[in-house]
């Protein structure tokens, strides 16, 4: 199998990244699949009816909260 690897940061206001979440939320919630789009072209990503959630929160110089889903 071939790896595939999406890394992608980008600065946006507060309200732009609870849309993006609320979209990739929706997505789980409603589909078996999560679509991302890379080089013009579209990956869709299956996911199974029961995932692993990972949660980190790290304070200090700089702030940072983690989601992860694995399965």
């Amino acid at each position: 199998m071939d790896l595939f690897e999406m890394d992608e940061t980008r600065t946006m206001t507060r309200e732009e990244a609870a849309a993006r979440l609320r979209a990739l939320a929706d997505s789980l919630a409603k589909h078996n699949s999560v679509e991302f789009a890379r080089d013009g072209g579209r990956i869709t990503v299956a996911v199974p009816d029961e995932v692993n959630l990972k949660v980190e929160v790290e304070l200090g110089d700089s702030n940072e909260v983690e989601i992860e889903l694995t399965w």
